[in-house]
């Protein structure tokens, strides 16, 4: 864990969230979620066909935000199960990509 300038804890969570979440545009509405909440990592399609995986960096309460909306996802999305795991924050991302 970090802090950002103001004293802010940062945080970095691995996430996986399975259902109907590929073909539904999950990716790339996660990407406009992060960007608004200003969450760095990557995200990108498991090969399996029914997981997405995901890996958020920035301050804690903006990095929950983002998990918490991939616990609902886009519209046409059905989550079905979602785990995540806290990890210690590295600040390696400059920005929030999809991953293919």
């Amino acid at each position: 864990m970090g802090e950002d300038p103001r004293g802010r804890e940062l945080v970095r969570a691995h996430l996986i969230v399975r259902g109907i979440v590929q073909g539904v545009f999950f990716r790339a509405n996660m990407k406009r979620v992060a960007e608004q909440h200003n969450v760095k990592g990557w995200v990108r399609n498991l090969p399996d066909g029914y997981s997405v995986e995901a890996v958020l960096e920035g301050r804690r309460e903006d990095v929950e935000r983002v998990i918490c909306w991939s616990l609902r996802g886009p519209p046409h999305a059905r989550v079905e199960e979602a785990r995540v795991e806290f990890q210690e924050y590295r600040g390696e991302f400059n920005d929030f990509r999809i991953r293919y």
